[in-house]
């Protein structure tokens, strides 16, 4: 369950990055930060032939940002279980620096980045699945479903004050669900797409990480506690503010895959 660095420059006419600077508990890298998919917009639900186009547009944002153009220095705090890419509108700015392949990889990064308000901040959060099954140790005696989890906080670095956190503020959509139905953990031999162990995987929206998508249709960020989500190695690093939350979507099980966003206006 896993956590990079930048000198960016976002072509939005909505921010600008400057040299972001990072550390992190752990140094494994990770190259992946896609979905894997090969046709855009497309829902695949396994085991049947059925594709179902995913059109958001940008036609508003229901955080209503409203650009005010003053630059501010942000400290950003993240522990995931088990991997994330941040971008600061469609500019990645952070992704785990352990990869998601690697077994109980739990871990925190801290860094900067600079940009401009309203900040556009987005995740792409994933859990550990050995396949489209979405199981881990597969053929093994503790063969199961992962869980997941995510927390960050950001704060001014000039001012200390923090100025986001994940709450159910956040709006959130999953990409990757697996399995459908969670027999499959049971299954001797599990095979993704044939029953239990169909799986739904659908394409990240065009256009999802822009400052006026329209993300009305997506589900707020559900609240975990610490005893739900169990957070591990590099948790107790941080001192969360009261406000920041472990948050996902409505199953920490079989969503494996999550795509969440939200917009903040200068305070």
């Amino acid at each position: 369950m896993f956590f990079r660095l930048f000198c960016l420059v976002s072509l939005s006419s909505f921010m600008w990055l400057g040299c972001g600077s990072g550390s992190t508990t752990n140094n494994d890298n990770n190259s992946n930060t896609n979905v894997s998919n090969t046709n855009s917009e497309n829902t695949t639900t396994s085991n049947t032939n059925n594709t179902n186009s995913n059109e958001n547009t940008t036609t508003g944002n229901t955080n209503n940002a409203n650009s005010t153009g003053e630059k501010v220095s942000v400290q950003a705090d993240v522990w995931a279980d088990n991997w994330f890419a941040f971008y600061l509108g469609n500019t990645l700015v952070k992704e785990d620096s352990v990869s998601i392949t690697t077994e109980r990889s739990f871990n925190k990064e801290t860094f900067t980045f600079e940009g401009t308000y309203p900040l556009v901040l987005n995740f792409v959060a994933k859990d550990f699945k050995q396949d489209d099954t979405g199981l881990e140790y597969i053929g093994k005696p503790n063969q199961q479903m992962g869980d997941a989890g995510l927390i960050a906080q950001f704060k001014d670095t000039a001012t200390g004050k923090v100025i986001a956190v994940t709450n159910a503020n956040w709006k959130c959509l999953v990409i990757h669900e697996a399995p459908l139905d969670k027999s499959c953990a049971k299954e001797s031999s599990p095979t993704a797409g044939k029953a239990p162990c169909e799986f739904k995987k659908t394409d990240e929206p065009s256009g999802w990480k822009d400052p006026g998508f329209d993300d009305s249709s997506w589900t707020n960020a559900t609240e975990y506690t610490s005893a739900q989500v169990r957070p591990k190695d590099g948790y107790d690093q941080v001192t969360w503010d009261a406000t920041a939350k472990l948050i996902w979507t409505g199953d920490l099980e079989t969503h494996n895959t999550i795509l969440c966003r939200i917009v903040i206006n200068k305070p």
